[in-house]
């Protein structure tokens, strides 16, 4: 009923309200549960319609304001200025025969918008953890990546994301902080996956035609790597060191040759000197071809940039096919049959096939292969990360997953969802530069031997039981194994017992076979 370009999120309010009149004006083709849909999100998009939303449990409400216990939030309305405070509490108990873990939060989110054209917003989340901690760098998994103050029994996590942003008709230029998704997937992006902490960055975002979109952003990542040239000094004459700089600079432009098809293509840079770069605020600029101006010249070694691709097709009734691709490194030679070196590249291909043959029912496939050393770099304030998270794929380099899922929407605010995931990743290597050692490393096989796989069936139940509120139970059954592997190593391969595989990529409540069981409750996202 409408046409979006989803390869990138997250998406502005206003576009997603915009999106539900567009739906609105065609919603006798509707069915039952999209219809209740519609009018449910048509309320809670209410501000951004330049309305006040109904409410239930009304505490206080006139032409200006409303006051609700049920959804809780504080909602106001004038000629200038447009508000929503809404509370954030919810707690998540997941249980398995190694323990129980207890993750629960609290905090506020603030949307504003003031005149036709500019928005603040802001939300702060205080998480604590009790038990095990299931995100750490190096992990494969796809559990949000946090920054822990850690404590022998968890660990606490303080999450604040905001921005502000002016928009017109055709396009929005922001200073934010929060999480970026590029690349489309149901199951974790190859590109930009959003799981490492948000980071600061500028954002511009132009479409100035049906058929061509750009999307930009300059951003400020966490290296994690100790600067031994910078500190501080305290009374006591201690050095106190600050970390490594680290930036990067993205473009994603999307053409749209016919409607619902859109084929995009972008780049990226990160780098780590001592201040920003101007020529990588340049939004359309290709930023390796600058990189060689400003690095080669001086003999030194250059910054780490990357490309990509997406193709998103919804040109078959139903049907939503698509593939990302995302590139470290290319050289053309290595395309060859005969060339035993392979180019980093992760490629992701996905089908979604929705109301067919059954309507609210979809089914939904991806195939995910990165090859080796994709996402590194000699450099390690030069890599693919931000506080050591891995930007792209939750599974890193050399790994492969296939995932399947099944989901059906009986009601409005229901969602029930089986999926399938079997995750591979081969021989794990450094990258190391010194004489012919990255050659070899990138002529072996992709995976090679298995190191670490990870089978997972889960039914997960999610009903919103009003507006951002939601009630969850997931039960999944895993099998999660290291191996061990008696080839002969090479130089920058990094070597482990099966267990030490096991430790280095997964935490030891989810190793081994385990049915995990969590339930939970939330206002707010």
């Amino acid at each position: 009923m409408i046409e979006i370009n989803s390869v990138a999120k997250p998406y502005a309010r206003t576009f997603i309200a915009n999106k539900l009149l567009e739906a609105q004006t065609k919603k006798n083709q509707l069915n039952k549960r999209q219809r209740d849909e519609l009018v449910f999100f048509l309320n809670e998009f209410a501000l951004e319609l330049d309305k006040l939303p109904t409410t239930n449990l009304t505490i206080r409400q006139n032409e200006q304001l409303t006051f609700a216990a049920i959804q809780p939030a504080v909602h106001y309305r004038d000629t200038l200025f447009r508000a929503r405070i809404t509370p954030l509490l919810g707690m998540d108990i997941t249980k398995n025969s190694n323990g129980t873990i207890t993750k629960r939060w609290y905090g506020a989110d603030l949307q504003t918008m003031i005149g036709k054209h500019l928005s603040v917003y802001g939300s702060l989340r205080d998480i604590s953890i009790v038990g095990a901690l299931l995100a750490r760098p190096g992990y494969l998994n796809d559990y949000p990546g946090y920054e822990y103050k850690e404590s022998s029994s968890g660990g606490d996590f303080s999450d604040s994301r905001g921005g502000i942003k002016y928009a017109w008709n055709w396009g929005s230029i922001g200073l934010i902080k929060d999480n970026v998704i590029w690349g489309d997937n149901y199951h974790g992006s190859n590109i930009l996956s959003g799981r490492a902490p948000s980071f600061p960055m500028l954002t511009l975002h132009l479409k100035p035609t049906k058929w061509f979109e750009l999307q930009y952003f300059h951003g400020w990542l966490v290296s994690n790597i100790i600067d031994s040239t910078r500190y501080y000094m305290d009374n006591l004459g201690a050095k106190h060191y600050r970390m490594k700089n680290k930036f990067i600079a993205a473009n994603m432009f999307t053409f749209t040759p016919v409607a619902k098809l859109n084929i995009s293509i972008g780049n990226s840079i990160i780098y780590a000197e001592d201040n920003v770069q101007p020529s990588y605020f340049i939004p359309i600029a290709f930023y390796k071809s600058m990189d060689h101006t400003l690095t080669k010249g001086a003999s030194i070694e250059n910054q780490n940039s990357q490309v990509f691709m997406n193709i998103s097709s919804r040109n078959i009734k139903h049907l939503h096919l698509f593939t990302s691709i995302y590139s470290d490194e290319i050289s053309w030679n290595r395309f060859s049959p005969g060339s035993k070196e392979k180019n980093p590249i992760s490629i992701k291909l996905g089908a979604n096939l929705s109301n067919l043959p059954v309507e609210n029912l979809s089914v939904i496939g991806e195939f995910t292969n990165t090859n080796i050393i994709n996402y590194k770099h000699s450099i390690p304030a030069l890599t693919w990360a931000s506080n050591g998270y891995n930007l792209g794929s939750y599974l890193g380099d050399n790994s492969q997953e296939i995932y399947m899922a099944v989901r059906y929407k009986p009601i409005r605010g229901l969602d029930l969802s089986l999926a399938y995931t079997d995750a591979k990743h081969g021989n794990e290597y450094e990258y190391v530069r010194d004489g012919h050692a990255i050659d070899k490393i990138i002529s072996q096989p992709s995976l090679g031997d298995i190191t670490w796989s990870n089978k997972t069936g889960a039914f997960n139940a999610q009903y919103e039981v009003f507006s951002n509120a939601y009630a969850i139970i997931n039960v999944a059954y895993s099998d999660i194994r290291g191996y061990d592997i008696s080839s002969t190593p090479i130089v920058g391969e990094v070597r482990k017992t099966a267990q030490g595989y096991l430790d280095m990529f997964t935490p030891a409540y989810l190793q081994g076979k385990n049915t995990t069981v969590t339930v939970g409750f939330s206002f707010g996202f």
